[in-house]
């Protein structure tokens, strides 16, 4: 039986009502994402459960057909991987060259994907918050689109790390530049100059795969207008 404070580690599970999460606690499992562990498409389109991140990292990278690939969303303790199937066909086609990857390991919650859904079907209030949440995702998709076409790399790399903190909380990330050029679609050398400039200016201090943002204020200021504008919308009604 989970108590109220491990439910409510994860946003979304937060904002469901607590008749709901009472009759799904017994149902949750405990979970441990591992770094670099993979989500394929099976798990985000129609899985058999879906995870609720508490202090887990997970990317959702577009693969293209050449193998490249990018970030398109990250999803920590405000949301939830494998419920595409919850939203329909829609949301299924367009997550198909989508899968994710645990790019800060940590822990999460999982549920039956079958009861998710049964709520779904029964809860009006249980499906808003899941397209609530659903239209968040798809606006942090486009806003990291315009991003990645448009501002330097130094203004990606402070967007991502600051969206990357706020969903697992404190100032601390474990990853390599290697998984942050991955993610962010670029080359490794141009994340090295990045994280270097960021150091000089004592924003952050990154050594070992090891980040610890230094200057939280200093962070937002070398940003790009993206993450301010997320942060807006994720602060709205």
């Amino acid at each position: 039986m989970f108590d109220d404070a491990v439910v409510c580690g994860n946003l979304l599970l937060q904002a469901m009502p607590g008749d709901v999460r009472e009759s799904w606690w017994p149902h949750l499992q405990d979970e441990h994402m591992g770094l670099g562990e993979e989500f394929g498409q099976n798990d985000l389109l129609g899985g058999p459960f879906v995870y609720f991140p508490t202090t887990a990292l997970v990317s959702l990278v577009h693969v293209m057909a050449s193998g490249a690939s990018a970030e398109v969303a990250v999803v920590g303790n405000d949301g939830a991987v494998g419920m595409a199937m919850l939203m329909g066909g829609v949301a299924s086609r367009g997550l198909s060259s989508v899968h994710g990857v645990v790019q800060s390991g940590g822990d999460a919650v999982r549920m039956p994907l079958a009861l998710v859904r049964t709520t779904l079907e029964r809860n009006p209030v249980v499906l808003d918050v899941f397209l609530r949440y659903m239209q968040d995702l798809i606006s942090q998709m486009a806003q990291t689109a315009a991003c990645n076409r448009h501002h330097q790399i130094e203004q990606q790399l402070c967007r991502w790390l600051l969206l990357s903190l706020d969903r697992v909380g404190g100032r601390e990330l474990t990853m390599t530049q290697e998984l942050i050029s991955n993610m962010l679609g670029v080359r490794r050398e141009g994340i090295t100059t990045a994280a270097a400039s960021l150091q000089r200016k004592n924003i952050i201090r990154y050594a070992r795969g090891h980040i610890t943002v230094l200057d939280r204020v200093g962070l937002e200021h070398c940003a790009c207008e993206c993450y301010a504008s997320l942060k807006r919308q994720l602060q709205s009604p």
